[in-house]
């Protein structure tokens, strides 16, 4: 299956069988109806459109509501994305995917706006050490020397300067899915996840 679209809750913790404590991120993920399946070009990649949640009728334009009608829905999602469809999945537009493609154990990757931090210095944003902070030292968290005045006589780019922090889209590999929740659509991984609470992410295999 090609993923699901969610909602992240907060943050928790539970505990295995041994009795020790794992953090886990709570993740409302689900149902996510399938509006459309796309094909590719000739090496065969399809893509499927999902959506999540459900927008008030005064909020949502025709063409919006003409596209859930095709899929068999009576009001238009909130969020649509897609994924990428793997070859052997058989799927068709209507279809309801829920967290229970997911099992415990499973290793996903879940994508979402990080948290925005604003404009920051180097020392926060980049982690510079900084120069003394004793003796009303007057450049402690200044970047220091940010190019030679000679050759080339400019900031070579790519410099790590002081900027907009955060506020990215984010994808964080490899996480471990520690229990799935059927009847309240709920997903437990390991970790942390990209993102404020009430923030969207991305989850798939």
């Amino acid at each position: 299956m090609p993923g699901l679209i969610g909602r992240k809750v907060g943050m928790t913790r539970i505990f295995d069988d041994e009795g020790i404590q794992v953090p886990v991120t709570v993740i409302e993920a689900g149902p996510c109806p399938i509006l459309q399946v796309r094909s590719g070009d000739s090496n065969g990649t399809r893509w499927v459109q999902l959506g999540f949640g459900s927008q008030r009728a005064k909020r949502t334009s025709k063409a919006e509501m003409g596209h859930a009608a095709k899929a068999g829905l009576e009001a238009a999602p909130r969020i649509l994305r897609v994924f990428t469809l793997e070859g052997g999945d058989d799927i068709e537009v209507g279809q309801q995917l829920t967290v229970e493609q997911f099992e415990a154990g499973d290793r996903v990757k879940v994508t979402g706006q990080s948290k925005g931090r604003g404009f920051q210095g180097v020392v926060k944003r980049h982690g510079f050490a900084g120069r003394p902070g004793g003796h009303g030292h007057p450049m402690a968290r200044n970047p220091g020397s940010v190019g030679p005045g000679t050759n080339p006589s400019r900031v070579i780019k790519g410099k790590k300067l002081p900027g907009r922090m955060g506020g990215t889209r984010t994808t964080v590999r490899n996480m471990q899915v520690v229990r799935v929740d059927g009847e309240r659509n709920l997903l437990f991984v390991k970790g942390g996840v990209p993102g404020a609470r009430d923030g969207y992410v991305l989850i798939s295999k």
